[in-house]
């Protein structure tokens, strides 16, 4: 029997992740969106590529969630961009609102799903889902870390002239200007970066990765970047579907490890059929471990202003 993957939300995110997913074969694909006719038609198109491209998985559209019963994971990429003139905490009373609607429909009708959650902001929205599902820790992750790491990579790669392949590094904390790219940790083929990096033009790296979203943005000048986010998703589900075991930097929920409490922030997981089956610890320098509990008071302060709204 194939897997069954439900993506909700069928923008640029969902709709270019059902297609990685679509293409990977390993699964068949419900895509879902509240807007008639939209994921319907998305998902007919992805159909007819499968002739093309070689794939057999089934895709459905559809803008409820009968048919998202069963599914092994869902990926929850729905919601509201920050729009000019919204202040954070509307687009935090949105995103509430769609996330845990959602989070209410998976836990009815996929309770042994695991969720994966992409919709902004990142950590806050962590959450709401596992707030709404009441599902185990381990089933409730957050993509982000992968993203912001390969923005990370693929400067250093290009500051190098290597491939990127070669190029080993990790993003770790809230997905926000706090973010933390963990230096300490980064090398190209073994070699440690500042060995090849001097420090000044690599705090220049650091800020641009903290940026990597922002900038794609003022250049797109309408949306938001969708490529490399949907391959960071699908890189998370290849590791549960074939049990993987990838150590991956994912927004999971801290109980205690690395001195943050009941949080969800990026720490590097062990990822596989069971979901975050270990949170791998570190030995951050000072001031790595500092920036981390900075991230995660910035998180705190979302998930607090969140609550009371």
């Amino acid at each position: 029997m194939r897997n069954k993957v439900t993506v909700v939300g069928a923008g640029n995110v969902g709709a270019t992740t059902a297609q990685r997913l679509a293409e990977r074969d390993y699964a068949d694909v419900v895509l879902v969106d509240i807007v008639e006719g939209m994921p319907q038609g998305k998902a007919l198109d992805l159909n007819q590529s499968g002739p093309v491209i070689g794939y057999e998985a089934n895709m459905v559209g559809t803008n409820g969630y009968e048919e998202t019963a069963g599914s092994d994971i869902v990926v929850i990429t729905s919601g509201f961009p920050r729009q000019p003139g919204m202040s954070r905490d509307d687009l935090l009373a949105k995103n509430k609102e769609i996330v845990g609607g959602v989070a209410k429909e998976v836990a009815e009708r996929s309770p042994d799903a695991i969720v994966i959650v992409v919709t902004n902001p990142l950590d806050a929205m962590c959450h709401v889902a596992f707030d709404v599902t009441q599902f185990p820790r381990q089933r409730v992750i957050g993509m982000a870390g992968i993203l912001d790491s390969a923005r990370f990579r693929t400067f250093l790669a290009w500051e190098l002239g290597v491939s990127v392949r070669d190029v080993t590094g990790f993003v770790l904390g809230g997905h926000g200007d706090t973010m933390v790219p963990v230096v300490s940790y980064t090398n190209v083929a073994g070699i440690p970066i500042r060995q090849k990096i001097d420090d000044a033009r690599l705090e220049e790296i650091v800020q641009r990765t903290r940026d990597g979203g922002a900038e794609v943005v003022k250049l797109l000048q309408k949306g938001s970047a969708f490529y490399a986010p949907s391959a960071a998703v699908a890189e998370m589900v290849d590791s549960i579907i074939y049990d993987q075991k990838r150590v991956l930097p994912c927004a999971a929920l801290c109980q205690g490890e690395f001195g943050v409490d009941n949080l969800f922030v990026g720490v590097p997981v062990r990822l596989g059929k069971e979901g975050v089956e270990e949170i791998i610890d570190l030995d951050l320098d000072q001031d790595e471990q500092d920036q981390l509990q900075k991230s995660a008071a910035a998180v705190k302060e979302l998930v607090d202003a969140m609550a009371s709204l």
